[in-house]
């Protein structure tokens, strides 16, 4: 039982873009109890920990979160370096900047304060997967509700949305994004020179 447990618990963190925390697993594995889980949380970061494994399970925000091995992070760095390469417009920037700042919010929340239409911009926001649809709200209709992802913080260099500044304005908002992802990339060209080495492939 505790092995499949664990498997449980590994999945929901996999599977999950905020951290999560032990009352979230007691919910959502049932017959647990917090000292089952916290035992397979530990289980976990040993295995990962131990067993030379490209991810971490790190505690942050008062939950669990599974995380990139930090002595892999160059290689991570490259995959979004190359994502980074198709940049953003400003009305995505713009879109963006709502989402981040307002989160959760419906379509009709996010344009209304963009007085356009926004739909080209919202599929390709999805698709990009800088944001995703997190609920649905309560009101009429039930609409669907929007929020960022993990990615959208490796794009713009983050480690959790609270690292975002505190604006008063989306046009700022959507500045200040830009700023980030500038950042971002001046951090890539300064990695350039400084490649990680290949990983030693077994016989």
């Amino acid at each position: 039982m505790s092995d499949n447990i664990t498997a449980v618990v590994e999945a929901l963190l996999f599977a999950a873009e905020q951290p999560v925390s032990l009352e979230q697993l007691r919910s959502l594995v049932p017959g647990s109890d917090t000292a089952m889980l916290r035992e397979a949380v530990a289980r976990l970061k040993q295995e990962y920990e131990t067993g030379g494994r490209g991810v971490r399970v790190d505690e942050a925000a008062g939950g669990y979160r599974m995380t990139t091995a930090p002595e892999l992070s160059g290689f991570v760095r490259r995959l979004y370096r190359q994502r980074r390469s198709d940049k953003l417009s400003r009305p995505a920037m713009e879109t963006l900047a709502i989402i981040a700042y307002k989160q959760p919010v419906t379509r009709q929340e996010v344009q209304s304060l963009r007085s356009v239409n926004i739909d080209g911009v919202m599929k390709n926001l999805l698709e990009k997967n800088l944001i995703r649809i997190s609920g649905k709200k309560d009101a009429p209709g039930r609409p669907f509700v929007f929020g960022t992802t993990r990615q959208f913080l490796e794009y713009f260099g983050l480690n959790s949305i609270e690292e975002m500044p505190k604006l008063d304005s989306i046009e700022v908002g959507a500045a200040a994004l830009a700023v980030m992802q500038q950042s971002a990339e001046e951090k890539d060209k300064e990695e350039d020179g400084n490649e990680p080495e290949k990983p030693a492939v077994a016989d």
